[in-house]
Parts: structure tokens; C-alpha cells; sequence
């Protein structure tokens, strides 16, 4: 039965926790023990067979058939990679290209599940209408997972000037009749903030009627077990490839924003992946990455716009899971940490807490002008051209140099960043991100994705923008519409 972080009396079975999306008393739902997966049947099988086995394990009220009806819709013609998450050898450098989904970023990796799942978990009577705040990628994913999904509607917020011209243009073209978006006047955390305060208004539930809400983010815990199965897949190629051998331990290099895609290593460990490290790489927004070394969660700090949008954070969510089970599941420690999160924008824990934390865990952050030099870097070295947040992760891992064999993940497509990485690479600055992808495409020889390469071309249909308190009235007209 799942938890609350914040309240171990609280239990529900995984398809109310997926169903519900976030607990009443604010916490993040949880397995107070994750289930060991045989990791010789794991290596033993396909991506899809990897994510049956994982989704099962973690989601067990699910019907057998269910799951494999969700993984062969989920990862099929979509992708443009029949592997998935290929990974790719640059001279040592191992990358993990988790990007090949439909909207060309990772979150197509558990957007493309949750859905399917969904559908299956409510009964023919219930409506649900999906929230998700979102700093670039996850709300196109969101959108494009949930875009027609019958009995739910999908409602996407992002910070207005706080993604890229592609990634917004992504969001406001998007399709479907069941498909919202706004923009909101402020940053990523006042979007977030607003969104789970919405789940638990009372005063907002009356006016929704019989329409629920959830949620599309990694804190839904059907958004975040199907990220774990690609760090199995990672581990598997690179015994294929005979870079390791079965049981040897590899670190993670992971760009991070709200947590959830260096988490679902962590649950890849505890559910007997051999991990050593998970190296947490941060932008110039570096709440996590201090933490990680200092034991001090101070948010107290200006909001700065990055170069790598996505990671533009300063509260990270998932880390209240991590909170969790170095806790040794003290709900009571984690409700107290994150009132004090709540009422000072800062907590701190226990030197002992701390030492638990680090046995896993190694962080570092990087500025624009370290991105920049990465982009450029590895693109005269190897000719392979990287998006800003994967060269986050780059930059970190060679600051730390963690012994071993390292993958790193990257998480979007650089032409989701073609301004930025034009300018690292061709050395020349666009006004449009369009001419920055057709001038990459030209002289760096690079292959648009189907779904970007068509983009301009799309009308936009979106255009609101809110304050975030104006969020809640927008939110239950969409739900009399439903």
C-alpha cells in the first residue's frame, strides 16, 4: 500500500495513489519498502520488458494485461528509435538519449505511460481533469500524452517568458479537444505552488462537481515509475556493449530541476540496480546541488533565468521522497521540513541525515558560460551537439569526476534550445529559433526531429495568461465543460 510522506497512517493502493496524484495533507505518495526486481531477468529482455516488469513491481493493482496493453502503446511507432533510450559512446563519455519520444524531451518517457494508465485505473463514471505545471518540457508531453484521452481533460501552466520560444510554441500548438494552456505571470514554483494547492481546495472541489483533479508531474507516482526502467535499460546496454560486466556498480550523471528523473535512479537502486553514485547536476538555480552538500535547503535566493529553462527551480519536489526514506520513512521529520520550507523557504537537516544522503548522492552546478563552453566543447571533440541541460550534467560530472563508469543523462533535444546551441556551436546568434534550427541542420548536418521540423507551421491556439490566483476560477470553468 502507498503512504504520505507526510503521514504513514494514510495508506491507498497504487491505482488511487496514480488516480489521486498528490495526498490531501500535501505530501508525496509513497511504497514505504520498493520491491526488488531480478536483475538477470531485467538484462535478459527488451525496453518493453524491462518497463512490464518495473510498472508491475511498482503499480500492483494493475492487471497483468493492463500493463501490457499500456508498454506496447507507449513505447511503439512513437519513438524514433525502436530502442527507446539509446545509448551512445563518445570516445569515454557514455549518453544516455532519453529524447526519441514524440515531443523530443524525457518526459514523453513516463507522459506516454501515465495516460493509459489512467484511463484504467477510474471507472466509466469519472472524470478527470489533469493539472500540470510545467518549466518547458512536461507540459507539451502532458498535453501530447493526454490529448484525447476519453473521460479526462489536461490543463498545462507555464511561466510566462520562462521557456523557450520552441518549447512555448510546442505548448500553444498542441492539438486535441480536450487540451488547455496557460501562461502565468511568475516563475515555475508560483505555477507549481498554485497547482497543489489546487488539489486540496476545498472550496474549488465544490465548484468542480463530480470532475476530479490529479496531476501530470513527477509527483505523481505513475508519472515517475516508468523513469526507472531506463536506467536497467542504460545498465544493459553497456553489459552488451562489454563496457561492464554483470553486477560491476556505474554512477549516473543527472540534470535536475524538480528531482523526479535523478529519483527515479534512486529507486532503480533500491530496487537492485548496482548503483554508485547519482551525480545531481544544477544551473545557477542550485538550491538542490547545496543541499546535497551542506545538509541547508535555502530558497531564500533570486530566481535566475537560465540558458536551460527546465532546471530554472527552486523548490524540487521529489526531494521529499528522498526525505522519506533516508528518514527511514519519519513522516513526522518530513512534515516538520517542509512546514519549515513552507513558512521560512528553508530546512535543515541532521548531520546523520546528511551522511545518509551522500552515501548516494554527489552534486555540483554549473553557469551559462560553463553550458556554453560545454556545448561547443564537445561538439569540436566528438561532433556531437548536446541541449543546455544535458550539458549541465556534462559540466558537473567533470567537475566531480566520480571514479568508474559514468552515463550520463540527456534529457531533451538541442533543437528544443536551437537559439542557445547555435550560438555555442556555430558561434553566430538567432532572432528565431526556427532559423537557429535550420542553420544547425544545414551546417552541422543534424537531423530535426519530425515533430519539431513541423513545428512553425502550426497555428497556435492557446494564447491565456493568468495570475497565479486567478488559476483556481480558470480551472473550474474548464471543469463545467467537461
Amino acid at each position: 500500500m502507498y503512504t504520505s510522506t507526510r503521514n504513514a497512517q494514510l495508506q491507498l493502493n497504487s491505482k488511487e495513489a496514480l488516480t489521486q496524484g498528490f495526498a490531501t495533507d500535501g505530501g508525496l505518495f509513497v511504497l514505504p519498502t520498493l520491491p526488488k526486481v531480478d536483475l538477470d531477468q531485467m538484462l535478459a529482455t527488451n525496453y518493453q520488458g524491462q518497463a512490464k516488469i518495473v510498472l508491475s513491481a511498482l503499480l500492483p493493482d494493475f492487471e497483468a494485461e493492463v500493463i501490457d496493453q499500456v508498454v506496447t502503446e507507449a513505447y511503439g511507432k512513437q519513438w524514433d528509435d525502436a530502442r527507446i533510450t539509446p545509448l551512445q559512446k563518445l570516445n569515454d563519455q557514455y549518453i544516455l538519449e532519453l529524447f526519441h519520444g514524440p515531443t523530443s524531451a524525457f518526459k514523453d518517457i513516463g507522459l506516454q505511460v501515465l495516460p493509459r494508465l489512467l484511463h484504467n485505473a477510474i471507472d466509466a463514471q469519472t472524470k478527470v481533469l489533469i493539472l500540470a505545471a510545467t518549466s518547458g518540457d512536461t507540459g507539451k508531453a502532458a498535453l501530447e500524452g493526454f490529448k484525447d484521452v476519453p473521460q479526462t481533460g489536461i490543463a498545462t501552466f507555464y511561466p510566462d517568458g520562462g521557456v523557450s520560444p520552441i518549447q512555448e510554441k510546442q505548448m500553444r500548438t498542441t492539438g486535441g479537444e480536450n487540451t488547455h494552456v496557460a501562461a502565468i505571470k511568475g516563475n515555475f514554483d508560483d505555477a507549481q505552488t498554485a497547482v497543489k494547492q489546487m488539489l486540496n481546495n476545498a472550496e474549488l472541489a465544490a465548484k468542480l462537481g463530480s470532475v476530479k483533479l490529479s496531476v501530470a508531474n513527477s509527483i505523481n507516482i505513475g508519472r515517475l515509475a516508468p523513469q526507472v526502467v531506463y536506467y536497467f535499460n542504460a545498465y544493459q546496454q553497456l553489459v552488451q556493449a562489454g563496457a561492464i560486466q554483470t553486477g560491476d556498480e556505474i554512477n549516473f550523471t543527472v540534470p535536475t530541476g524538480n528531482f523526479g528523473d535523478v529519483l527515479a535512479g534512486y529507486y532503480a537502486k533500491l530496487m537492485g540496480l548496482p548503483v554508485n553514485k547519482l551525480i545531481v547536476a544544477t544551473n545557477a538555480n542550485s538550491e538542490v546541488a547545496d543541499f546535497l552538500n551542506t545538509g541547508i535547503y535555502d530558497r531564500n535566493r533570486d530566481f535566475i533565468k537560465t540558458v536551460s529553462p527546465s532546471m530554472d527551480i527552486q523548490i524540487s519536489s521529489n526531494l521529499e521522497r528522498l526525505l522519506f526514506y533516508k528518514s527511514g520513512g519519519d513522516s513526522a521529520l518530513v512534515a516538520k521540513l517542509m512546514q519549515d520550507l513552507a513558512e521560512t523557504g528553508r530546512y535543515q537537516v541532521s548531520a546523520e541525515l546528511l551522511d545518509a544522503i551522500q552515501q548516494d548522492f554527489v552534486a555540483g552546478s554549473a553557469s551559462d558560460d560553463d553550458v556554453r563552453d560545454a556545448i561547443a566543447s564537445v561538439d569540436s571533440k566528438v561532433d556531437y551537439v548536446m541541449d543546455p541541460h544535458t550539458a549541465n550534467g556534462y559540466v558537473v560530472q567533470h567537475q566531480l569526476n566520480v571514479p568508474g563508469v559514468t552515463v550520463l543523462l540527456s534529457t531533451a533535444s538541442p533543437f528544443k534550445f536551437p537559439q542557445v546551441v547555435a550560438e555555442a556551436v556555430l558561434k553566430a546568434r538567432f532572432e528565431s529559433g526556427f532559423d537557429a534550427m535550420a542553420a544547425l541542420r544545414e551546417q552541422r548536418h543534424l537531423t530535426i526531429p519530425a515533430p519539431l521540423a513541423q513545428l512553425q507551421q502550426l497555428p497556435e491556439r492557446f494564447d491565456t495568461v493568468l495570475n497565479p490566483e486567478a488559476m483556481p476560477e480558470w480551472v473550474a470553468q474548464l471543469a463545467k465543460e467537461m
